[in-house]
């Protein structure tokens, strides 16, 4: 193998499945090319579970092409079906155009836009989706595809496979996305379609419809789906997703997020989710320990997305609630009325509206589970109520499990 962008790939364990591994690295090894991958806009932001897909973006302007990032806004509205056991929410135009512009924030901060060689392109799909000519489509694109090899893609088998519904509009997802690998070879000159191996059969797609109508060699590429050594999926906590937009959470819990993985995870995600040189994280396996990996990690995972501050802080926070039991100034805040504390404000109402529980009936099982601590004192009586006496100096920490931790600041 020749080309640096390859090589780097597979020892970072990105490769799952190519179309033509041999053929795409001797055009590479030659000259810089443009590739994309596709998001969909279902939510205001990604999380952790696109981020391996992001950093091989990353790799990609670091070996000198050009990466693309095609967001859904046509696709959104129908729903990709793969991976998925029943239809997705239909989301409507607004809502899909307010969740782009949350998704392109997150790629400001990820990826570099310094190099006029290299710098991205934001395409969404809509802008050719939405002016298609129905009956042009279906005799240019349609005509292209047999309902025998779309009924073998693991997306439609599956569900047919558990009886479960599977909409007209659903079914057509794979060829649009087909479609948007056509346009962008047309626009950009785009050879490359890289993506989670659940997406394989749409790339392949793509590929033959390339050549197929033009006559031109497309390749696509394919990264394995990462689970947590538990088996449970990439991006999700108890408390929901690990979202990469820091309002939705905090760059205080995203370090969290890392330093707590999985002893079996720590190694694969210096390599996945980190710039560290792979002979750099091979040595440091030989000569830290488990928790100083795990520190590294949540280090260099919070500074290529929210900064070396924010990376720098949480550290400290963490340290200092940990090694010395110090409140930290710089803990996640939460405000609070001086009227209230003096008046008084019950426990549950507290958790429950500052979103640290979902309800009540949470917020119970975690105060009889003895999980729940004001100002690391066990808290016993699940109807206690904060008053002026809770509060050091005008804050209040108050913790849940050993993990989260919150400062409560009178205003």
């Amino acid at each position: 193998m020749k080309s640096a962008f390859l090589i780097e790939m597979h020892e970072r364990g990105y490769v799952n499945q190519c179309t033509d591994l041999e053929k795409l690295d001797s055009i590479i090894s030659k000259k810089s090319i443009s590739a994309y991958i596709g998001f969909d806009c279902t939510a205001s932001s990604l999380h952790v579970g696109s981020l391996l897909q992001i950093m091989i973006l990353r790799l990609l302007q670091k070996h000198g092409h050009r990466p693309i990032v095609l967001l859904g806004g046509g696709t959104t509205l129908i729903g990709d079906p793969s991976g998925k056991d029943a239809t997705r929410k239909i989301l409507n135009e607004k809502e899909i155009n307010k969740n782009i512009k949350g998704i392109k924030k997150v790629f400001e901060k990820l990826l570099d836009f310094k190099s006029k060689k290299t710098k991205p392109i934001f395409v969404d799909n809509f802008s050719w989706l939405g002016k298609l000519n129905y009956i042009d489509f279906l005799r240019k694109i349609g005509s292209q595809f047999t309902l025998n090899k779309m009924l073998t893609f693991e997306s439609v088998k599956s569900r047919l496979d558990r009886e479960q519904s599977l909409s007209y509009m659903e079914f057509n997802y794979m060829i649009l996305q087909a479609f948007d690998f056509y346009k962008l070879y047309e626009r950009e000159k785009c050879i490359l379609q890289l993506g989670g191996s659940d997406q394989w059969g749409n790339i392949v797609n793509g590929v033959d419809l390339i050549r197929r109508i033009q006559k031109k060699d497309a390749f696509g590429l394919t990264s394995p789906l990462i689970t947590l050594s538990s088996g449970a999926k990439m991006g999700k906590t108890e408390k929901g997703a690990v979202w990469l937009n820091e309002k939705l959470f905090s760059p205080y819990d995203y370090w969290q997020f890392w330093r707590n993985s999985d002893d079996k995870d720590v190694h694969r995600f210096l390599k996945f989710f980190t710039d560290i040189d792979v002979n750099t994280i091979m040595k440091l396996g030989e000569t830290k320990d488990i928790n100083e990996l795990k520190i590294i990690l949540a280090n260099e995972t919070t500074k290529i997305l929210h900064g070396k501050i924010h990376s720098s802080k949480a550290e400290k926070i963490a340290t200092d609630m940990f090694k010395f039991g110090k409140v930290n100034e710089n803990l996640p805040s939460k405000k609070i009325s001086r009227k209230d504390i003096e008046t008084g404000i019950k426990l549950l109402e507290l958790l429950v509206d500052n979103k640290i529980m979902s309800s009540k009936s949470e917020a119970r099982r975690a105060i009889n589970n003895k999980g729940v601590k004001i100002n690391d004192l066990l808290v016993v009586d699940e109807n206690k109520t904060l008053n002026l006496s809770d509060f050091k100096n005008e804050n209040c920490k108050l913790s849940f499990g050993k993990k989260k931790h919150f400062l409560f600041k009178i205003t």
